[in-house]
């Protein structure tokens, strides 16, 4: 048995539950640990002081946003990385953060053993758990979920107040939520019916679009090899560049998604995200590709980044595949600098302007009037090369190839 493990600690009332849980079946000590990602400070105010009620002996809340928006969520802009067409993954980069600086906690405080409030269906435990893998495999992972007998809100809540353990949560919770400065998910409740629309209620960063200013806003958005980097002129900070977008996406409704999902663990699930400042930068990165990246570069990103959003959906970040792509795709953003302009109306982020010192764009070469690097007379041996499989099908076996018109 661990003499000291260390809990991925929200202040929710899974992980309210889990710590009393732990020291009475394992007589261990139990030290809560928080990951700031972003979440805001209404979950972060007074986490330390309710742990310690709950019975850990120590509770360290660990800031993250800067390192999560510098090494996790621009390797994955730059990827180009969406899963299933629509999410941005806000939930499944932070969670590999949020185990490593678990695993961190756990070497300064001697622990041998690892635990999260996790459930036994989701993603997340295969998140955390794959991280932990990774980098401490010779710490015990304990998943209470999957080992307790506790099975609803019902069971746990009754369990707190036999122990007079105080908690804020209730028997009806409507939604489960995740948030950070990327994003937030929001699944449960009436959204577990896929035939349902999203209640008005559920939406928490984002104006509904009817209800959004009827005037367009542009914001310009400036880069340096791939990374934002000024927002409207102004240099910021990482995390105040997707904080600022976030406010500006939201007051126009942009950044819904509603997605019928397949998790890692086999089944589907209904997840609605709000990713306001992620949806505009991936329109504006997208207006810097278009004048950079020649045509086969472009399309092979496009391939890599299906496999590299399935990597990281999955919690497979510290892997070598995932660290091989993310180089390849920071080489392919060497010259991803230059400013795009993202028009922002009634719920859409709209690229309407894009330009960089490194664009392969030149008027003289697009246009149909006579310049001196591009003699149209050209094109007759391109096209006779091109379609030479075509003629031989042809003259071998009649016109297309013998095959039916």
């Amino acid at each position: 048995m661990p003499k000291k493990v260390v809990l991925a600690y929200s202040g929710g009332l899974d992980t309210s539950a889990i710590i009393p849980w732990l020291k009475e079946n394992m007589d261990c000590e139990i030290i809560a640990y928080a990951g700031d990602v972003g979440q805001g400070e209404e979950e972060l105010a007074g986490l330390e002081a309710k742990a310690i009620k709950s019975g850990a002996v120590a509770c360290k809340v660990v800031d993250l946003k800067r390192e999560f928006v510098e090494h996790y969520v621009w390797p994955t802009l730059l990827a180009g990385i969406h899963y299933e067409r629509d999410y941005l993954l806000g939930t499944s980069i932070a969670r590999p953060l949020l185990a490593k600086a678990q695993v961190a906690v756990a070497r300064e405080f001697g622990a041998e053993a690892v635990a999260h409030g996790c459930t036994g269906k989701g993603n997340d435990q295969v998140r955390f758990e794959a991280t932990f893998a990774a980098l401490a495999p010779d710490l015990e992972v304990i998943a209470p979920w999957r080992m307790w007998k506790l099975k609803s809100r019902e069971d746990l809540l009754g369990y707190l107040a036999e122990r007079n353990i105080p908690t804020t949560a209730t028997a009806k919770k409507i939604y489960s939520r995740d948030r950070n400065l990327w994003h937030i998910s929001h699944e449960g409740g009436p959204l577990e019916n896929p035939a349902q629309a999203p209640p008005d209620d559920v939406w928490m960063m984002t104006r509904d679009a009817a209800a959004a200013p009827d005037t367009p806003r542009d914001v310009v958005i400036e880069f340096q090899a791939g990374r934002p980097v000024a927002v409207d002129g102004e240099r910021l900070a990482p995390e105040a560049i997707v904080a600022r977008l976030n406010t500006l996406g939201g007051e126009h409704g942009v950044g819904r998604v509603d997605i019928l999902e397949n998790r890692c663990v086999g089944m589907k699930s209904r997840g609605l995200y709000e990713t306001p400042g992620g949806t505009i930068l991936v329109e504006a990165i997208k207006g810097i590709e278009q004048c950079v990246l020649d045509r086969e570069t472009s399309q092979w990103k496009q391939q890599m980044a299906l496999q590299f959003a399935k990597l990281v959906y999955d919690g497979r970040w510290f892997t070598p595949l995932r660290e091989a792509l993310s180089a390849a795709a920071a080489k392919i953003g060497e010259r991803l600098t230059g400013k795009a302009t993202v028009r922002l109306y009634k719920g859409s982020a709209r690229l309407v302007g894009r330009e960089s010192p490194w664009s392969l764009y030149e008027e003289n070469y697009a246009t149909f009037g006579e310049e001196a690097v591009y003699d149209q007379k050209h094109a007759e041996g391109f096209i006779r090369l091109m379609t030479l499989p075509e003629r031989i099908a042809a003259v071998k076996f009649g016109p297309n190839g013998g095959r039916a018109m």
